[in-house]
């Protein structure tokens, strides 16, 4: 069962949404809270940390805690914000920290002036516990430049904890921090640090180095050993690499140190009970057979990408935690520890890919952490690429049902920022929008609150309407035993709007859903006729929102897409039906949008006399009704409709179809290329069209109204076909 959230999270959430109208401004611009209540100390931490998550923490908004009396922040997050050093001063500084987070701030701050400005704050240089830099330009010189007093991290006598991963700290930096008296933790990943040996400072301290990929690093294994042989204190050690990147050299120091640690004396780092070498690709069975077997306390080894995590020392020890490939325990471990490592993200979904692909049980901490792996490397392609191969896995079939839905929220949210962020990767194109169509789908078929059914049915619209592909369209429909099921739901929730006559955007997202589901898809229109869809629409059409445009023509769009299916057309056969379409077609009063749908279901069955089962006179009155209506049709100045290609039109364009059904479809051609030439004015020529018109144009029997279209669309191609090469091909984002 899922917790509901707590009562503290959905406060903040509201305060959060609300800010604007809380708030006055200052003449500075920034915010301040109208009347501020004294907030209880954890709470302000949280308002500020869920502000960052909302992405709506900057400059001017977190001036709300230059009221240090009333929000009184301790354990500060600002990771990710755009924020100014100034900003940073004047809220940031003033409060009494313990901690602070301020990894990957954009807007100008650097290291340099956060150390500076909480170093100008006796609190602060006293208090500060823990402090996160990680992405950072530190940048001492700005600070000279400015004619600012340069200080160094020993000013922070307090700290404890250190994150400069990913900085450009140097040894100098490295010696400057070592002297802190209390330095237990500390994180100089990725960092172009070459000496080591400043480490003996704090060796009655440090209790735990995280040395990820030091690519610079220059020091002969002995001296290194020699450094590591001081640290006493040390438990925990991660000296792990990135298998992914090209070396400078042969990383064969590293890997020498590594053999040492391994195979020598447990009085080499003696509190050690956590070792960390993933990446390291020389790592041999047997070394870390000696190791295992020589330290009885250990808890954790890294050893993912090693190719050794399988090794029976290791899969004996029932206590030891091991991020590995060898089973999902250890890609699951691989993946909640290194979630901010983009290298052992992408190795650990590999794996995670080839061990669920037959997963038969709900496994929702594991779309959690897939899910989590996507939002911290958000621009990678290679994360999102594998990520989505996992999300399939594990929402497959009825997998998904049993998740969570603040989970398949969250997984949704993620795919469609998927989307966003690589909208021409045709992989992921066709990926993410037929997972996330899949899971809200799924979801929608067993669950009826109003307001989740909305926003479920409003993401389903938007996401069939992008699956371009056939591939991963005839996916989406057939994505469970019964492709039904994508239709079923929706067919539901029409069915209960019709019952009461309401209108409504659930009802309008459903309906847009059921349509682009069916666009040149067989497969969905057979499943749309099978569910009974038919007969509901008729009654929609007719009875329920006879007078409602708006509904009429995503209705009569559906049963247009029905009519382009030949073998379904006989299901259209409906003397009833057809008469009232007619009628449709026939009313000045309507606009045209409903009039143009109309009247490409009757062109399309009209154009079949071999399967027209109903009265001649009939047949005869709407081929003369269509040819009559169209040209008094105005062409609209916005977009109407458009298609994912021209092939429904081609039989309607041969020189044999009779006048009215020829021009409903010139008409169709016309209408789009005019308001978006390039892009269909390049389908035409791609699918062939544009030979069918010239035969159109050119025949003696040819009507007039229908030859002076085609002409109409053929100056449009040659126009486009003038264009420079540049301009030739270009396609809508949408």
């Amino acid at each position: 069962a899922q917790a509901p959230l707590a009562l503290s999270d959905l406060c903040l959430a509201q305060v959060c949404s609300s800010l604007d109208a809380l708030c006055s401004v200052r003449a500075d611009g920034s915010m301040s809270l109208i009347w501020a209540p004294l907030f209880p100390q954890e709470m302000a931490d949280q308002l500020l940390l869920k502000m960052a998550e909302k992405g709506i923490l900057n400059d001017t908004s977190i001036g709300i805690f230059q009221n240090c009396k009333e929000l009184r922040l301790r354990r500060a997050s600002i990771r990710g914000c755009p924020l100014s050093a100034e900003a940073f001063h004047t809220t940031i500084c003033p409060h009494r920290l313990l901690e602070l987070d301020a990894s990957r701030v954009s807007g100008g701050l650097t290291g340099a002036d956060v150390v500076s400005g909480l170093s100008s704050s006796p609190e602060c240089r006293s208090g500060l516990q823990r402090l996160s830099l990680s992405g950072l330009q530190l940048d001492w010189e700005s600070l000279e430049e400015e004619g600012v007093a340069r200080v160094g991290f020993s000013s922070l006598q307090g700290l404890r904890a250190l994150n400069l991963s990913n900085t450009d700290t140097s040894d100098a930096v490295l010696e400057d921090i070592c002297n802190l008296p209390h330095l237990e933790t500390l994180d100089i990943s990725c960092t172009p640090v070459s000496q080591l040996t400043a480490l003996t400072g704090c060796r009655n301290t440090l209790r735990a180095l995280v040395a990820h990929r030091l690519r610079q690093l220059d020091m002969p294994p002995a001296s290194l050993l020699f450094v590591f042989s001081h640290l006493n204190a040390l438990r925990h050690l991660d000296f792990s690499d990135d298998h992914f990147a090209e070396d400078d050299g042969d990383g064969r120091d590293g890997d020498e140190v590594v053999r040492q640690l391994l195979e020598g004396s447990p009085q080499l780092l003696p509190s050690l009970v956590s070792l960390d070498l993933s990446g390291r690709k020389r790592v041999s069975e047997d070394a870390i057979r000696a190791f295992v077997e020589s330290r009885k306390s250990l808890i954790f080894m890294g050893l993912l990408a090693t190719g050794v995590s399988a090794c029976d020392a290791v899969s004996s020890q029932k206590n030891l935690k091991v991020t590995g490939e060898a089973n999902e325990d250890q890609v699951c471990e691989a993946l909640g520890r290194y979630g901010e490592r983009e290298c052992f993200v992408r190795e650990a979904l590999v794996h995670l890919y080839n061990l669920t692909t037959d997963a038969g049980q709900p496994q929702p901490d594991m779309l959690k952490l897939v899910v989590s792996g996507m939002r911290s490397h958000a621009t990678s392609l290679h994360v999102h690429l594998v990520a989505t191969a996992c999300v399939f896995n594990l929402t497959t079939q009825d997998l998904a049902e049993a998740m969570p839905v603040r989970l398949l929220s969250s997984t949704v949210t993620q795919l469609l920022h998927a989307m966003k962020t690589f909208p021409r990767h045709q992989q992921v194109r066709g990926h993410a929008p037929y997972l996330a169509a899949t899971l809200v789908i799924n979801w929608l078929s067993s669950h009826e609150d109003p307001t989740l059914q909305r926003m479920a049915v409003a993401v389903i619209s938007i996401l069939v309407a992008k699956v371009k592909t056939p591939l991963a369209y005839c996916a989406l429909v057939c994505c469970r035993e019964n492709s039904a099921a994508a239709v079923s739901p929706l067919l539901a929730i029409v069915q209960q709007k019709a019952m009461v006559g309401v209108v409504d955007s659930t009802l309008k997202f459903a309906l847009s859903a059921l349509w682009n589901l069916t666009d040149e898809m067989p497969a969905a229109a057979r499943n749309f006729i099978q569910c009974q869809g038919l007969e509901l629409y008729e009654e929609v059409l007719e009875v329920s929102y006879y007078n409602e445009p708006s509904i009429q023509q995503k209705v009569l769009g559906l049963l247009n897409n029905i009519s382009e299916v030949e073998e379904l057309q006989s299901d259209l056969m409906e003397e009833d039906l057809l008469e009232h379409i007619l009628s449709l077609l026939k009313d000045p009063q309507l606009e045209v949008g409903v009039r143009y749908f109309a009247g490409g279901i009757l062109a399309q069955i009209a154009s079949r006399p071999e399967v027209w089962m109903l009265d001649e006179e009939l047949r005869g009155a709407v081929l003369q009704q269509l040819h009559e209506s169209i040209t008094t049709w105005t062409q609209p100045e916005r977009e109407m409709v458009s298609y994912r290609s021209f092939h429904p039109f081609c039989p309607l364009l041969q020189t044999r179809q009779p006048p009215g059904v020829q021009l409903w479809a010139v008409w169709a051609i016309h209408l789009v290329c005019s308001q978006n030439t390039s892009h269909y004015c390049s389908m035409l020529e791609k699918e062939g069209l544009t030979e069918l018109l010239k035969a159109l144009a050119s025949h003696p029997d040819t009507h007039g109204d229908v030859r002076g279209l085609s002409d109409g669309i053929l100056r449009l191609v040659e126009q486009h076909q003038s264009l420079p090469g540049a301009f030739k091909n270009q396609t809508p984002n949408s």
